[in-house]
């Protein structure tokens, strides 16, 4: 994403817990800053991408370097992407703070993995305020296609619910490839087979073929599917809203991930379903 930002001609400044994946980004004309306040400090549009909502809040709230957080930093009138996947609660709240400084906030979470992200392409689900969106519309067209969904959250709730749909999705197309190899037909005409029927989606494309190929090699992470179906439970039971199917899906990439298939791709769900077929 960053470096797709650099390609269309903006400036980008970058900092990561880890510095050497910022350094990395030096060669395609990064600035490398020291400390998240020193990212942000002369930004007209600040970013993150972060694995969870208690990490967004350390950095973007927590003071660094010379005791300035990024959101002291952040000049009024500034706009902050948050893009990670965090809960809506979450996403609210740190619009109302940064809001209170004067900072515009959108919490904008993607879809699309890294294929996405390389290729432009990326699903972006953009929550808070219309005026705000629309004056992001150019930097976030760099990196897909935006859609504004709603008021600050929705952004997160959209995300949850592409979450639950592609958890979901894996572990039938899984458990249906799985089906017909116990059966003796080859998993991998089927899968063609089924190919633009009403069973066509991306995740029979995509995740099916790696399922077929025994590929499991991380590109979306089977942990953070877990990690985004736990945070659409909790969203769900904040609304008191029954979500069956989730909370079984939920409980099969748990198990998974207590089997060592955390760090493998989401669509090694398909291991843990293999694995109950050995018994």
């Amino acid at each position: 994403m960053a470096r797709r930002l650099l390609q269309a001609g903006h400036t980008v400044t970058v900092w990561n817990r880890t510095r050497s994946k910022a350094e990395a980004l030096a060669g395609d004309g990064a600035r490398v800053a020291d400390t998240p306040a020193a990212a942000v400090a002369q930004a007209d549009v600040v970013i993150t991408m972060l694995d969870n909502g208690k990490v967004v809040r350390q950095v973007v709230f927590e003071p660094s370097g010379l005791g300035a957080s990024a959101a002291d930093a952040m000049r009024p009138g500034c706009l902050f992407i948050d893009m990670g996947s965090i809960l809506p609660a979450q996403a609210q709240a740190h619009a109302r703070d940064l809001g209170a400084r004067g900072v515009r906030v959108l919490d904008a979470p993607v879809s699309g993995g890294t294929l996405g992200a390389q290729a432009g392409t990326l699903a972006i689900m953009a929550g808070g305020d219309a005026a705000d969106f629309d004056a992001a519309v150019p930097v976030l067209s760099v990196l897909g296609r935006p859609v504004h969904v709603g008021p600050a959250g929705s952004g997160q709730l959209a995300k949850l619910a592409n979450q639950m749909i592609v958890g979901i999705t894996i572990g039938a197309v899984a458990e249906a490839l799985l089906l017909v190899e116990r059966g003796g037909a080859d998993p991998a005409k089927v899968r063609e087979a089924l190919r633009g029927g009403f069973a066509e989606s991306r995740i029979l494309e995509v995740h099916g073929q790696r399922m077929v190929e025994g590929d499991f090699a991380k590109r979306g992470s089977l942990a953070i599917q877990l990690k985004d179906l736990r945070n659409a439970l909790h969203t769900a039971g904040e609304m008191a809203f029954d979500a069956p199917i989730t909370q079984a899906l939920a409980g099969l990439y748990a198990d998974a991930a207590a089997h060592g298939m955390a760090d493998l791709d989401q669509s090694g769900l398909f291991c843990e379903l293999q694995r109950r077929q050995q018994g």
